[in-house]
């Protein structure tokens, strides 16, 4: 089961005094983390009672967490969720996914490196491309032509001069 399972986002704090955990989440969105029935903490599955979005943050009371002192020994945790209960659309991907598959020459053909970590800047992600020079990508539509998670690869366009 644990393959099934990534991180979404991480306990930085409590919030008020009835237990409510304030998540930093990993995601495009942090209405993102307020569309689950159920988290996953060390592993373990945890009822989602409620989440919201403040400031930037998830408000969450999850089941058994009812105080302060529960919520402090919380702090710190990552948030896990179900690949399988995540509804991505089309041509959205998990990084996980992504890291380790082939970047190739959309003109060429030829390959550039491997897709070893994507930055998540606050303007667009950027793929990280390993091979004989590291090479950064926007992760735009304009510089990706083609992800193909089945077939292990990516096709991009480069700019001039890369």
């Amino acid at each position: 089961m644990k393959e099934d399972l990534i991180a979404a986002g991480k306990i930085v704090n409590t919030h008020g005094i009835q237990g409510e955990l304030k998540i930093q989440p990993w995601a495009d969105s942090p209405d993102f983390l307020t569309g689950f029935d159920r988290y996953y903490i060390d592993g373990k599955p945890v009822k989602v009672i409620s989440a919201k979005v403040h400031k930037g943050h998830v408000l969450t009371a999850v089941e058994g967490i009812d105080g302060i002192d529960a919520a402090i020994r919380m702090k710190n945790k990552v948030i896990m969720v179900r690949k399988d209960d995540v509804d991505l659309g089309e041509d959205r991907y998990f990084i996980e996914d992504l890291k380790g598959l082939q970047v190739l020459d959309a003109e060429t053909g030829g390959k550039l490196g491997i897709l070893s970590d994507v930055l998540t800047l606050p303007a667009h992600n950027v793929y990280v491309i390993k091979g004989e020079r590291e090479i950064l990508i926007p992760a735009l539509p304009e510089f990706i032509v083609k992800t193909d998670i089945h077939n292990g690869y990516i096709k991009v366009k480069l700019l001039e001069g890369l």
